[in-house]
C-alpha cells in the first residue's frame, strides 16, 4: 500500500479547493492503519478565520450513520427487532396509509425502502420533545410509494429511528448520540446542539453563483432540532469521521481496543438491502443498513453524502485497503473538489477507479421520451415532464409544506440511456430516472427520491 505523502495531498486540496471556489475545506485520511489531518482555506469569508484540522463543519446525512448505528447497538443488545413493525415500539407512529403504518419495519427505515418521503422539515422549537412533535406533525405526510417497492431517501425514516432511539433509551436523541456513540468511541468534536458547537472552531456555510466566489449564509444553521437523527444539526471534525468509519472497518472494535459492536452487525450493515435504479445521485449501487454502498469495478466500499445550506461532506470507505476518506467543505464548487480529489486519493491508496461525474455522454444519443411526458408528485414538488422544441423538458414546482422553497427548477433533459436523462442545475448534472414499478404504476426518480406519475 502506498505511504500518504502529505505535502503533496496538502498541495492538491489547497490547489483544487482554491480551483473550485470552496472557501474551507478539512480533510482526514486513513491509511495504514493512521489517520493523516488536513486543512484548506477559511470557516468564513467575513471573518477569515482558517480552518484547522479541529474545526468543525455540519456534516448534513452523514449522521445517518450515527444514527444507524445506535439503532444497530440496539439491536444486538436485544431491545429492538430488524423486522418487527415499528408500531410494535411507537405506538403513535401513523403514516396517511392504514396498511403501511401497520407493515413498515426498522429494517425498511434503515435501508430507505419504507416509502416514507424525504423533505419534510419541519421546526417543532429547541424543547427535548422536538422529535415526538414532529412525529405528530408527519402522520398526514403522503407515501413516496408502498414500502418495500424499491428505494426512496427517506429523511423523515431517519427521524422516526430517532423518535425509536429516544422511546428505548429514555434518552434525547442528542443525549443518546453522546452517551451511547461518541463518549464510548472517543469523537470528542462531535456535537449537535449549538451551545456546545460554540466551544469549537466551526464553518459556516457559503451560497452563491456558479463559479463564483460564493457569501456567507446569513444565518449560521436554518435547520431546527428536530432534523437532528437525518442530518441537520451535527457538527464534527473530519477525523472524528473517520474514527467511526475506522470502527466500522475494523469489525466493531473501538480505537481503545473495546468491541462497540459485534462483527455480525457490523457485516448486516454493510450487507446489500436493495439495488440503487438511480446509481448517480449518491455514486451508489445500492444500500445497506445505514451504509451507502458502491461497486468500483468490481471492488467494494461503502459511506454516505451529506449536506446542509452551503456545506457539504462525504465518506468513503474502501475496506480491503483499509482506506478512508472524509471531506468536509463550506460552498462553492463542494462536489467538484470531492470527485477530483477522491479519484486521485483512492487510486493511489487503494488502486481503486472511481466512475467520472455524472453527465450527459460526449456523443449526442436519440431516446423516445414521450413514454415519459405527464406529470409525477411526491411530498413537496411536482414534476411535469413536457416537449419543448422536440426535446424533453423538465419542471418542478415546490408545493405542499415546500411551497415558496425556491423558484420552479426549469431545464432541458438530455438523454443517458433508455431511461436515465441529466438535469443541469447550479453547478453540476443530476439525474433524472424514470421507471415502473410491478404492477405498472410509473415513477421517476430524482435525488433518489420516488414521484409516482399522476397523469
Amino acid at each position: 500500500m502506498a505511504n500518504f505523502d502529505f505535502a503533496h495531498w496538502q498541495n492538491r486540496i489547497d490547489e483544487l479547493r482554491a480551483n473550485n471556489h470552496v472557501p474551507g475545506a478539512s480533510l482526514a485520511v486513513l491509511v495504514n492503519d493512521e489517520i493523516h489531518e488536513l486543512a484548506s482555506g477559511i470557516l468564513h469569508r467575513g471573518t477569515g478565520v482558517r480552518v484547522t484540522t479541529d474545526s468543525v463543519f455540519q456534516v448534513g446525512s452523514i449522521t445517518k450513520v450515527h444514527t444507524a448505528t445506535m439503532v444497530m447497538k440496539l439491536v444486538e443488545s436485544g431491545e429492538l427487532d430488524l423486522d418487527a413493525p415499528v408500531i410494535d415500539v411507537l405506538p403513535e407512529f401513523e403514516t396517511a396509509d392504514k396498511i403501511a403504518t401497520k407493515t413498515i419495519t426498522i429494517r425498511q427505515l434503515l435501508s430507505h425502502t419504507s416509502g416514507l418521503t424525504c423533505d419534510f422539515t419541519h421546526d417543532t422549537g429547541r424543547g427535548d420533545d422536538c422529535l415526538a412533535l414532529y412525529i405528530e406533525a408527519s402522520k398526514n405526510i403522503a407515501l413516496d410509494c408502498p414500502p418495500g417497492r424499491t428505494i426512496s431517501y427517506s429523511s423523515v425514516g431517519y427521524n422516526v429511528l430517532g423518535r425509536i432511539i429516544e422511546v428505548v433509551t429514555g434518552q434525547t436523541w442528542d443525549n443518546a448520540l453522546k452517551d451511547r456513540l461518541c463518549t464510548p468511541l472517543g469523537l470528542n468534536r462531535t456535537v449537535t446542539l449549538p451551545e456546545d458547537v460554540l466551544r469549537f472552531r466551526s464553518a459556516i456555510g457559503h451560497i452563491g453563483l456558479p463559479g463564483q466566489e460564493p457569501e456567507p449564509c446569513p444565518t449560521w444553521n436554518p435547520l431546527p432540532r428536530s432534523s437532528g437523527p437525518y442530518g441537520g444539526v451535527l457538527c464534527a471534525s473530519a477525523a472524528d469521521i473517520v474514527q467511526l468509519a475506522k470502527m466500522h472497518l475494523d469489525g466493531g472494535i473501538a480505537s481503545d481496543g473495546t468491541h462497540f459492536l459485534k462483527s455480525e452487525t457490523v457485516s448486516a450493515m454493510q450487507t446489500r438491502e436493495v439495488n440503487c435504479v438511480d446509481k448517480w445521485t449518491f455514486s451508489s449501487d445500492g444500500w445497506g443498513l445505514g451504509w451507502a454502498l458502491y461497486d468500483w469495478d468490481g471492488v467494494f466500499g461503502f459511506g454516505h453524502d451529506g449536506a446542509t445550506i452551503g456545506q457539504y461532506g462525504f465518506l468513503r470507505v474502501a475496506p480491503e485497503s483499509g482506506v478512508a476518506i472524509v471531506l468536509l467543505t463550506n460552498g462553492g464548487g463542494a462536489q467538484q473538489l470531492y470527485s477530483s480529489l477522491f479519484k486521485e486519493l483512492l487510486n493511489e491508496l487503494a488502486g481503486i477507479k472511481m466512475r467520472d461525474s455524472f453527465a450527459p455522454p460526449k456523443k449526442t444519443i436519440s431516446v423516445d421520451f414521450k413514454p415519459f411526458i405527464g406529470s409525477y408528485k411526491r411530498e413537496g414538488i411536482v414534476i411535469s415532464i413536457t416537449e419543448r422544441n422536440g426535446k424533453p423538458y423538465f419542471v418542478g414546482e415546490f408545493v405542499d409544506g415546500m411551497k415558496g422553497f425556491a423558484p420552479p427548477l426549469e431545464t432541458n433533459l438530455v438523454p443517458v440511456s433508455d431511461t436515465a436523462f441529466a438535469a443541469f442545475f447550479g453547478e453540476n448534472w443530476l439525474p433524472v430516472v424514470f421507471s415502473t414499478f410491478s404492477d405498472g404504476t410509473e415513477f421517476v426518480l430524482l435525488g433518489m427520491r420516488v414521484a409516482q406519475k399522476i397523469k
